[in-house]
């Protein structure tokens, strides 16, 4: 068998693979793993990567994704190289198929698809790689993938790892990781100093924006949480974070606040990498489910998530990191709209009067700082 043969297992059905690995790890030069989006997504696939770098520490590692979520991968020790996919590279089918084709034909052994959206088929269709693994295709899509899996119910990046156990891969409680440098962190420190961090305080870091109506706790209850803790414990400070478009949602929740003295607002949007270091100074960050909650994770800052439709599944599983719901019985629901998006009991009806008793009920248990 020649080395672009494919491997003659058609298939592993589960995860939960007991033999032996589908290739040889001394045979692997290169691997891809295709991960597009969204950032928070990214940051859950580093588990993985750092997983695959363990099981085959000569081979290089590729990943192929879009342009904005590079920064989740800068710095990372594993990393060999990063395809990014900007929209220029889309300005004419031409070049997109010329940049999918220089990607696919770098010599990978091994390509890991977690998304398996059209530009990830594209380069997987082009490769002549001798493992082409992804979770369970739609029967049209088969013919693209030498293997494939049912990943493992639970906390998603576990999930995401369980489609490499055909490798000989399996997850053992790694968190998502964002590797930050030195002088990331010190400009961090100086610019929270700035906006008038001191000495002794405390700073929360808060995102309360989502661009899914159920997956955001009301702006004004945001702002009804941040009076209430500031007024229990002085030395707390609190940080909105916010993307493209969501000044005007943080501008709502400091206007809901009444000590908007305590509030350190940014003048300007944060790069990705900025957020990461601010969150990676916090004793806290709280918010809803998205990417910073994942963020904090892969800085090694506690969280407290307010959850509406999401699962526990987006949470890491341990103790410093909490996550609170009303638990109707509707939840989670895992749905963009509400059938009752009116009322949105789920997200209304928790009050910032209990969220803030469990919040600073979970700061003193995580104790840091």
């Amino acid at each position: 068998m020649n080395s672009t043969s494919p491997i003659p297992s058609p298939a592993v059905p589960a995860a939960g693979h007991s033999g032996p690995p589908i290739i040889d790890p001394a045979s692997v030069r290169r691997i891809l793993v295709c991960q597009l989006r969204q950032i928070g997504d990214v940051l859950l696939a580093t588990p993985s990567l750092e997983l695959l770098h363990r099981a085959f520490p000569h081979a290089e590692l590729h990943v192929l994704t879009e342009r904005k979520c590079t920064p989740m991968l800068e710095g990372n020790p594993v990393v060999h190289k990063v395809w990014a996919i900007d929209k220029k590279d889309l300005a004419s089918l031409a070049r997109e198929v010329a940049f999918y084709w220089k990607v696919a034909r770098t010599g990978f052994d091994v390509v890991v698809d977690f998304q398996q959206l059209p530009r990830c088929r594209w380069v997987v269709a082009m490769s002549r790689a001798r493992v082409r693994l992804s979770y369970t295709p739609e029967w049209y899509n088969r013919w693209l993938f030498t293997h494939w899996v049912k990943p493992r119910s639970g906390y998603a990046a576990m999930a995401k790892a369980s489609v490499l156990e055909p490798l000989g891969v399996r997850w053992n409680g790694e968190r998502p990781r964002l590797y930050l440098s030195d002088a990331e962190r010190a400009a961090a420190r100086d610019l929270l100093a700035s906006l008038g961090l001191a000495p002794g305080q405390r700073l929360i870091t808060v995102d309360p924006t989502h661009r899914r109506v159920t997956r955001r706790w009301p702006a004004e209850h945001y702002g009804r949480l941040l009076s209430l803790a500031a007024a229990r414990d002085t030395s707390l400070r609190f940080m909105p974070l916010f993307g493209p478009g969501e000044e005007e949602d943080v501008r709502a929740v400091t206007a809901a606040c009444g000590c908007p003295e305590k509030v350190l607002m940014p003048g300007r949007m944060l790069s990705l990498r900025e957020m990461a270091a601010c969150i990676a100074e916090a004793m806290l960050h709280v918010g809803n489910c998205s990417a910073p909650c994942h963020i904090a994770t892969a800085v090694g800052t506690p969280t407290f998530v307010v959850r509406g439709a999401t699962s526990k599944a987006w949470s890491f599983p341990a103790p410093e990191h909490f996550h609170m719901a009303l638990g109707l019985d509707c939840q989670p629901c895992n749905r963009n709209e509400c059938a009752n998006p009116e009322q949105l009991a789920c997200l209304v009806r928790l009050t910032p009067e209990t969220v803030c008793d469990a919040m600073l009920g979970h700061l003193a248990a995580v104790g840091r700082g």
